[in-house]
């Protein structure tokens, strides 16, 4: 019988397969405040590479955690969740070629070999490059080393700190000779292009741009909780496939500070005035916050600590109703068109948000 996996929010329903049968490998460790380049969330994409036997390249960009099937098997061997090219009998080393989601400045580096144990890669090599037409970069590229020949250990997030500053848009991982890699993850700053497009339907002006979008430079800073949901998945592009792709805290029942409303911070990608609000509870139907409200401050250059307790804060939008599963515009219904650095959206008393967007023009 036919085992069919589905993925929700990093998470592995596996129909007629016993949990006990599935393991699950959660990365542990992160670069907190930067945001992951190469995830297929973001339109990230495995272009190329010298072999991918045993397990295809495009799983290095997977968003959910790697799992491992004891009993699984493919008619090449052993069914792995991660990219493992076969065992080298000949000179040369594997590599594979991927596209940033969007093109950044690479801070922070994860090689993950989860569930690799015998066949991880011995070492590796990561270079970068810049390139800005489609497909592969040309044969002539120039790649720069951003992670050095280093040794990989089984099993284990493997992390390391860029050598560089630039802004790439692509990298190629160089095994040395060949193994198994299950995600690679880069963590750093998006470059913003101001090029995305408004998800159809949006009743953008002309001139207007999110200015909270993560392809555009918006980051997430700071929440009161974000248990079933990462926050930047709230300015991820497009709209969430699932409930998984919003930002989602617990129930307040039981919490410190019940009076509260839950709260998340975001960073504006350029400051800005802004002139349509979209608020979009896609998939949220039984745990969609009662009400939203957004609050906007103007302080360039400031720490999140010191974003958080100023006292400039103005109120952009006043508490509105929320539907389950729908988008929600206000435009008429903002109070200010003052610029602002960053905005903070209240969802009252808890609940999950799919996509925070944040229309306008840059100052």
């Amino acid at each position: 019988m036919t085992t069919k996996l589905r993925f929700t929010a990093g998470r592995l329903h596996a129909d007629l397969v016993p949990p006990e049968y599935v393991t699950s490998h959660a990365p542990q460790a992160a670069f907190v405040g930067l945001v992951n380049l190469l995830s297929e969330s973001l339109g990230a994409e495995a272009l190329a590479t010298s072999d991918d036997f045993f397990a295809g390249m495009e799983n290095l960009v997977k968003d959910s955690p790697a799992i491992f099937l004891p009993d699984e098997y493919t008619d090449r061997g052993k069914w792995m969740d991660g990219w493992e090219s076969r065992r080298k009998r000949v000179s040369g080393n594997d590599w594979c070629i991927l596209r940033l989601g969007v093109p950044g400045e690479i801070r922070g580096v994860d090689i993950d070999t989860a569930h690799f144990l015998g066949n991880q890669p011995p070492f590796a090599i990561l270079e970068a490059t810049s390139f800005e037409g489609q497909g592969l970069p040309p044969e002539n590229a120039k790649w720069t080393t951003i992670v050095s020949q280093a040794p990989l250990r089984p099993g284990s997030q493997n992390l390391f700190v860029s050598e560089s500053t630039d802004i790439f848009t692509h990298v190629k991982l160089t095994l040395f000779p060949d193994g198994g890699v299950a995600r690679l993850r880069l963590f750093g700053n998006a470059a913003p292009r101001w090029d995305a497009k408004a998800p159809e339907g949006t009743p953008v002006q002309d001139g207007e741009v999110d200015l909270a979008a993560l392809a555009h430079g918006g980051r997430a800073l700071a929440c009161s909780d974000a248990f079933f949901g990462p926050m930047n998945n709230l300015i991820a592009p497009g709209r969430a496939v699932n409930m998984g792709g919003g930002w989602e805290t617990r129930r307040r029942v039981g919490r410190p500070y019940d009076d509260r409303p839950d709260w998340i911070l975001v960073e504006l990608g350029a400051r800005g005035s802004i002139g349509l609000l979209e608020l979009d509870t896609n998939h949220f139907k039984g745990n969609f916050p009662d009400r939203c409200s957004v609050e906007a401050i103007d302080l360039p250059g400031a720490s999140i600590t010191d974003v958080l307790e100023s006292n400039d804060w103005f109120t952009l939008l006043d508490e509105q109703k929320m539907r389950a599963s729908e988008r929600h515009f206000f435009r008429a219904e903002l109070l200010s068109d003052a610029p602002c650095t960053h905005v903070r959206l209240f969802v009252h008393p808890d609940g999950g948000v799919s996509r925070l967007r944040a229309f306008g023009t840059r100052a």
